[in-house]
């Protein structure tokens, strides 16, 4: 701001002899700066503000001229709602649809200056065609709400962009250069447990062996294919099972068990599926109610009365519960006790088998002779989306893979979606690919993951050979043919990945060395959150600690049911802001099931805010996203001693529970 700019503020905003406050200079050149104003506009705006709300307009305070900030872009919203700009889509002769320009005319001047003189033609644009440094982004990319995927745009005003667009559907993102506070921490589980510092070099060999505990076969399923009858025999199991899990823990006779929807005055243990007496609104106490099985209560709902449990609760649709109670009215079951769902045993090994995965985070057969103590396992984890929504650079994956080359990772865990269907700009088509891609007329998703996200990860294990990747799909992909969840695994064929990336189904139980993972990129947290109904006296007060016991209780990877409606969820960068949902397939609902035992660590990545928390002897991560719609989001890394067996342990002989969260110290990071 000129020297003479700063006077003229003190003409209009001081009072005589007094200067303005240096906080009160720099908020009013921020208006300034946002909304493209003068002095002599600004003080106007400041004039009919201070009428409007009867307050003095003499002494302007920072407070104040926050408010007015908010007023300004409040007007502009209702100004940009009122004059919408319409798109339709025309077909090119080279057969693929397009955005085009249907209304050019200008909303309030707001885009003057950033139309090129020709909109941008063809599906994908190759990187010697690109604009020139001094041209603005194509109006198909304005109007259509979207932003330019090419760097040269980034150097426009953030202040300015996020001015044009604001409103609109889209967000502007800031700089990823330009990120506040990379490489900070922000929490860390089992804090006493000091790292080694990182290698140096990369081992010989791979410290990490692969073993995969889920049936990958299982998941190649033909979707589209849901058959309403096989869906509610899935449902329908599930109680039953449940069932029997009730009756052999707790050692009931089977005549206890009983309908809830049946009249009786006899008290019966019941067991159905927590759902709600209406298909809209939030899961409530005057809402509840329990569904049976057709073998238990012919498929009928009845009310839950809840008096009897205080506020001592917490429930969410879908759930599969048990209850002591009386239903003597034939109207409402009487809860007077909610029986605890048993769990699964801890994952545990053989003290043979845990010695061997002991020699082998060694490194290699020379320094399996060695007393020290091998080094830890370094893993790495990170979740899609991997770009903000102005751009498709993937600058937070090749941050995250040149963290894994620095620190010799053993391990990178990366859960889509690595093309995202709700990126605005994946949504158009409307991107570039570098020259080397070839013939562009001939390009396809396939193509883009090729040139945009393997160069990432060739890098990374032509910098650290014996890294293993691990890449687990999500519903959200692009690239994959597979829509529904569970999810089979993408098609590695034109993906150009290297030999260390290995593709897994979603979830994916496996294990690594001794250690059971389980994962799943379906967002569940997001929908527990959302959906639970809890008591003011639950037993659990933390949503963190309270969302993963229910997927452990629960066995399963994604036990709500219904999945939240789509309108609920994150809005997305597309131009209706409509996510993807769930994309259940409930015929094949079992095979989001756990395994006979409870993983060691449970991946879980979510919207929410990233956490590492040790639930019923499990650790469960929720890394973040890597990549957020405005800017740069978290990882987690998790480093896993080795693990040990006591002389008494291996006199007894049996198995060792593995106690992961023992020996686990994890970080989550800012990238």
């Amino acid at each position: 701001m000129a020297e003479a700019d700063l006077q003229e503020l003190n003409e209009q905003f001081g009072v005589p002899n007094k200067d303005l406050e240096p906080d009160v200079v720099s908020e009013l050149r921020s208006i300034m700066r946002m909304h493209s104003l003068s002095v002599q506009d600004l003080y106007f705006k400041w004039e009919s503000y201070c009428i409007k709300l009867d307050i003095d307009g003499n002494r302007p305070t920072v407070e104040s001229l926050r408010a007015l900030k908010q007023d300004i872009q409040d007007a502009l919203e209702r100004s940009n709602r009122t004059h919408q700009v319409h798109i339709k889509t025309e077909k090119r002769s080279s057969g693929t649809p397009r955005n085009a320009v249907k209304n050019t005319s200008d909303v309030y001047g707001m885009l003057e200056g950033m139309a090129p003189n020709t909109p941008a033609t063809g599906k994908f644009k190759n990187a010697s065609k690109r604009r020139n440094p001094h041209e603005s982004p194509s109006i198909t990319r304005v109007k259509g709400n979207i932003l330019s995927s090419s760097p040269d745009y980034k150097s426009q005003s953030p202040l300015k962009i996020e001015n044009q667009l604001d409103s609109m559907n889209i967000v502007s993102a800031t700089s990823f250069n330009d990120r506040p506070n990379p490489g900070e921490v922000i929490e860390i589980l089992n804090e006493h447990l000091k790292p080694p510092a990182p290698a140096i070099v990369p081992y010989a060999e791979s410290r990490v062996k692969l073993n995969a505990a889920s049936d990958l076969k299982k998941l190649g399923y033909k979707t589209l294919a849901m058959k309403s009858s096989e869906a509610s025999e899935i449902l329908d199991d599930r109680i039953d099972e449940f069932s029997g899990l009730v009756r052999d823990h707790y050692k009931i006779d089977e005549s206890e068990f009983g309908s809830a929807a049946s009249q009786s005055t006899t008290e019966i243990v019941a067991v159905g599926r927590i759902a709600s007496d209406s298909s809209e609104g939030k899961l409530n106490a005057a809402s509840l109610v329990l569904e049976t099985s057709r073998r238990t209560g012919g498929g009928l709902r009845i009310p839950l009365n809840l008096k009897r449990l205080g506020s001592c609760y917490q429930f969410f649709p879908g759930q599969i519960a048990a209850f002591r109670g009386i239903n003597s009215s034939g109207k409402e079951f009487v809860v007077q006790e909610v029986l605890e769902i048993p769990l699964l045993p801890n994952a545990a090994s053989s003290p043979a088998a845990i010695e061997a995965h002991r020699e082998r985070l060694r490194g290699g057969p020379d320094a399996m002779e060695s007393d020290d103590e091998p080094a830890p396992l370094n893993v790495i984890i990170g979740s899609g989306p991997y770009s903000a929504d102005d751009n498709l650079d993937f600058e937070s994956l090749h941050a995250l893979c040149s963290q894994a080359a620095d620190t010799c990772a053993d391990s990178l865990i990366l859960t889509g979606p690595f093309i995202d269907v709700d990126h605005p700009l994946i949504a158009t088509g409307d991107l570039d690919l570098p020259e080397e891609a070839g013939d562009l007329d001939s390009a396809t998703m396939s193509t883009v993951f090729k040139y945009m996200i393997s160069p990432a990860l060739n890098r990374l294990v032509a910098s650290n050979p014996t890294i293993t990747i691990l890449l687990v799909p999500s519903v959200r992909d692009v690239v994959d043919r597979h829509v529904s969840w569970p999810q089979d695994l993408i098609l590695r064929k034109d993906l150009g990945l290297p030999k260390a990336a290995r593709i897994v189904g979603n979830p994916m139980t496996l294990f690594i060395n001794e250690m059971l993972l389980g994962i799943s990129s379906q967002d569940i947290l997001w929908d527990l959150r959302h959906e639970e109904l809890v008591g003011a006296r639950t037993a659990e007060p933390n949503f963190s600690s309270r969302a993963p016991k229910y997927l452990i209780e629960q066995r399963h990877y994604f036990p709500i049911f219904p999945p939240v409606d789509r309108q609920k969820l994150p809005k997305a960068g597309t131009e209706d802001g409509l996510p993807t949902g769930a994309m259940l397939d409930l015929s094949y609902l079992k095979l989001g099931e756990m395994m006979d035992v409870r993983p060691d660590v449970m991946i879980v990545p979510s919207a929410l805010p990233p956490f590492a928390k040790v639930v019923e002897s499990v650790l469960v991560i929720n890394p973040g996203y890597l990549s957020k719609r405005r800017g740069a989001g978290t990882y987690a890394r998790m480093t896993l001693f080795p693990p040990k067996v006591t002389e008494e342990e291996l006199n007894k002989g049996g198995v060792v529970d593995h106690k992961v969260f023992e020996r686990a110290r994890v970080e989550i990071t800012r990238i």
